[in-house]
């Protein structure tokens, strides 16, 4: 048996990994590169042959674990995509909507076509969370890894080891989502380390935070823009504002989602109350009206008619990472305002304009201008749907045996951070891969 290791490596983007047993090999993922230095990848062939992927799986619909999966068949793969159905049914919006955004950034080439994502859902396959899957001499389970809807850890059994790829790990206690399950043993253990050297505040001191900032910046006669990812961020920070104003801790928002893939997403989520939590559940059930006003922006003539808003509104728009997206455009017109705030609510890779605003640069180039930063910002990390350290510990030490672990899916001062960590808690053995390493797991 043996792992390759083709992304997230001493990075958090661009997760895709090789596992290879009784002759078959298994992809894990295949995502996209988005820190800037990395996104020339994105376009090179895969450094494997994806005619001879047997099977390729898919813990989540997040796009850096998911995007790339039409060039795979692109460039040759035939097979099946097994994944949950909660991630089926994200699936093909999140990558339709990659295409579209593709296309819209005109100095470069789309990394495939339609044709390519209908290819890839019909192949698409589903596995429940505990269901066991035999394939090739092997058992396939998933666990529900509560990060997004249908996010999933996937545990492979072959010839008597077995072998666990966390995917990426939600946390404990958050909104909607039950909490991440771990496996019972693991003999070899990929795990992600997004946030493996901190502790995130919890959910209510982050709540209260938000609710402040929205509070002083009304005040203060501005707008909040919030860039969220269209699947998850987006869904608790609707369900937590919206909670909220029934508590009666905030007076009722005007909340603008400017974001047809957000508002496709929450449909969905809605769809999927077999995965929710009992909170939510009850939630569900028991209010059929929002608090919150909630817009629904559909057009872009919408979504610039918001920009004729000057005060008292929540702008929620993706991309998350301000990366590109209708958000860019909310920036634009509100960043350079005293008045006005920019909640940063989840994770900004390196060299992307979420964390160049995160990092306190005077003036951010937006739409092809650089534009100085006057607006309040706010980083409000216990929105993170990743676990933190302890909850990461937590879920480790959970497993009833003693794996041997590969870190991934974190920048590379956080991974050795957290080996060290691991090491010294758990006394485990902790190998940081590189990328293009093989690992041999006997």
């Amino acid at each position: 048996m043996k792992v390759q290791f083709f992304g997230a490596t001493k990075t958090v983007t661009g997760s895709c990994f090789l596992f290879s047993a009784n002759g078959s090999n298994i992809l894990i993922d295949c995502g996209l590169f988005q820190e800037d230095e990395k996104e020339f990848l994105n376009y090179e062939p895969f450094p494997f042959n994806p005619r001879k992927i047997d099977l390729m799986i898919l813990t989540h619909a997040h796009l850096d674990h998911s995007a790339l999966v039409p060039k795979l068949f692109k460039e040759g793969y035939r097979g099946k995509i097994l994944t949950t159905p909660a991630t089926k049914d994200l699936l093909g919006i999140m990558l339709f909507d990659a295409l579209k955004v593709q296309k819209n950034e005109q100095y470069k080439q789309p990394l495939y076509d339609e044709d390519n994502i209908n290819r890839a859902l019909r192949q698409t396959e589903t596995l429940s969370y505990g269901k066991e899957l035999k394939f090739n001499g092997m058992t396939i389970r998933f666990f529900d890894a509560g990060h997004i809807l249908g996010s999933a850890t996937v545990e492979l059994n072959v010839n008597g080891k077995t072998v666990v790829f966390s995917g990426d790990l939600g946390r404990t206690g958050y909104p909607i989502l039950r909490d991440p399950v771990p496996p019972q043993k693991a003999d070899y253990l990929i795990l992600e380390s997004t946030y493996g050297n901190r502790l995130h505040k919890s959910l209510a001191q982050s709540i209260d935070e938000l609710l402040q900032a929205i509070k002083d910046t009304f005040k203060r006669g501005g707008n909040v823009v919030i860039p969220a990812f269209a699947v998850g961020r987006t869904q608790d920070l609707l369900y937590i504002l919206n909670r909220s104003v029934r508590q009666g801790l905030i007076e009722p928002l005007d909340v603008y989602l400017d974001s047809p893939l957000a508002e496709e997403a929450t449909r969905i989520y809605i769809s999927h109350p077999e995965v929710f939590d009992d909170e939510a559940l009850n939630e569900l059930r028991n209010h059929k009206k929002t608090a919150i006003k909630l817009h629904f922006v559909k057009s872009v003539e919408e979504s610039k008619k918001l920009n004729q808003i000057k005060s008292g509104a929540v702008i929620i728009a993706g991309s998350g990472m301000c990366q590109g997206g209708r958000v860019i455009y909310h920036l634009y017109h509100n960043i350079d305002r005293e008045e006005c705030s920019v909640i940063i609510v989840g994770f900004q890779a390196k060299g992307t304009l979420g964390r160049k605003i995160v990092d306190g640069e005077k003036s951010v180039p937006i739409l092809g201008k650089m534009i100085p930063v006057k607006a309040k910002i706010y980083t409000i990390g216990g929105f993170s749907a990743h676990a933190d350290q302890q909850e990461l510990h937590q879920w480790l030490g959970s497993i009833d045996s003693k794996p041997k672990v590969f870190l991934i899916h974190g920048e590379e001062s956080v991974i050795e951070n957290f080996k060290q960590s691991i090491e010294e808690k758990f006394g485990l053995n902790c190998t940081v891969p590189e990328r293009m390493e093989i690992h041999e797991i006997v």
